[in-house]
């Protein structure tokens, strides 16, 4: 990054990856949480309708 864009960078290699693992990690939490959430709200909301004859 220093010689293409001309700014210092000061994270190495293995910070970097450390970063963004964590950061995956987080997202993927954070849609976990939300999925369950919709989940338990579906499962709370009502009775499914069948045909009635």
């Amino acid at each position: 990054l220093i010689k293409y864009f001309n700014i210092p960078f000061y994270f190495g290699g293995t910070s970097l990856l450390i970063v963004v693992g964590v950061s995956l990690d987080t997202m993927q939490q954070m849609e976990s949480h939300l999925v369950m959430r919709n989940y338990d709200g579906f499962m709370k909301k009502g009775k499914l309708k069948g045909r009635k004859g």
